[in-house]
């Protein structure tokens, strides 16, 4: 009985071991394809930036005191009041000044009569003279007489204009075009004549700003004068704003190791504030049809060294290939060497590849 059981056993491992087929080993050394999304390297110009960080201020702004001292007897304006050139702000207490301005006058006038009677004598003593009636001392007398009360009428003319002068600076007017920024006095207050502390007004001119940014010693030698700057603020999110550099700092902070640059920035309709924190990028150099890829293409990607690498797809495999990478920008990176346009690499899903995988790509769409 024992012995027909294991003739039964050894026929069925015979028959298994000559029917039964094992299954077939996936190609590439036993590791199935990968699913994988595939683009191709692009064409695109370039633009080289430089990264900053800064502030807003006012190009233009002036603070505006007395140039005498009085009581403010009236304001013209209230802040954030647009003013022009020469418009009035606020008005001094100048009855002394008016009253010595009347004085002056009422001299002026007496001077005129006096100028008045000398010319006349003058001309009486001229017409003497030529009949033989009078010495000619007389005549100079005369003479002398009438260019003293003319200079008696010169002088009160200019005693007035310096009062007229003096006058007008009781009545203080803006400087500029601009912006009432600041206002600091009230009626009833009093004023020093160009004290210090704080000014009675200040105007700010709001058509052009100024942005100053700080920028590492390393990429300073890349900016130069004219440069674009392109830039957004918090307080205005979504929007982008221009401006163009104007002055490079010449010597560099000891601490921070970087260098002020200051930009000039059009503000014309008055969207932009003194003050507001901005983030930017200065454009240093553009290049035209650089090889660029999408940031998740990389792998191994050596910030430092600039090199990295990325998977190409060649058939139905992924070969692993080193790069060197240039500019770095938002929505790509740019393929200095190592790579041609139009080659397929992978951009997702390269982390579960290896050199010489079988891949599965799929394309994006028409429009992606």
């Amino acid at each position: 009985m024992k012995s027909v059981n294991w003739l039964v056993l050894a026929l069925a491992a015979s028959g298994c071991g000559t029917n039964a087929q094992a299954p077939p080993e996936p190609d590439g050394g036993g590791r199935p394809p990968v699913a994988v999304s595939v683009t191709r390297a692009a064409l695109r110009d370039m633009t080289d930036s430089v990264e900053v960080v800064g502030s807003l201020a006012p190009k233009f702004f002036a603070d505006v005191k007395s140039e005498v001292t009085g009581v403010v007897t009236a304001v013209y304006v209230t802040e954030w009041a647009a003013v022009r050139a020469g418009d009035p702000l606020a008005r001094l207490d100048a009855s002394e000044t008016e009253a010595a301005i009347a004085a002056l006058k009422a001299a002026a006038a007496q001077a005129a009569v006096a100028e008045q009677r000398a010319r006349r004598e003058h001309e009486r003593a001229r017409n003497l003279l030529e009949y033989g009636l009078i010495t000619p001392q007389a005549s100079d007398e005369a003479q002398s007489a009438l260019d003293a009360a003319a200079a008696g009428v010169a002088a009160a003319q200019a005693q007035i204009r310096a009062a007229d002068a003096r006058l007008a600076k009781f009545f203080i007017r803006a400087p500029m075009d601009g912006v009432v920024a600041l206002r600091r006095v009230s009626v009833g207050d009093r004023v020093e004549n160009m004290g210090g502390g704080d000014p009675m007004f200040r105007i700010v001119d709001t058509r052009r700003l100024e942005l100053t940014v700080s920028v590492p010693s390393a990429s300073l030698a890349a900016v130069r004068v004219g440069h674009a700057l392109e830039f957004g603020t918090d307080a205005l999110p979504g929007r982008r704003f221009a401006g163009r550099v104007q002055f490079i700092n010449p010597s560099v902070d000891e601490t921070s190791r970087s260098a002020r640059i200051v930009a000039d920035v059009p503000n014309a309709d008055g969207t932009l504030r003194g003050g507001l924190f901005v983030r930017g990028r200065i454009t240093v150099a553009t290049r035209a049809a650089a090889v660029v890829v999408p940031r998740e293409a990389l792998v191994d990607w050596n910030v430092a060294a600039r090199t990295a690498s990325l998977f190409v797809v060649t058939g139905e495999r992924a070969d692993k290939r080193a790069v060197h990478v240039g500019t770095v920008m938002s929505d790509g990176v740019e393929i200095a060497g190592g790579l041609v346009a139009g080659e397929p690499v992978v951009t997702r899903g390269a982390f579960a590849v290896r050199g010489g995988d079988r891949v599965v790509a799929s394309w994006p769409e028409p429009g992606e």
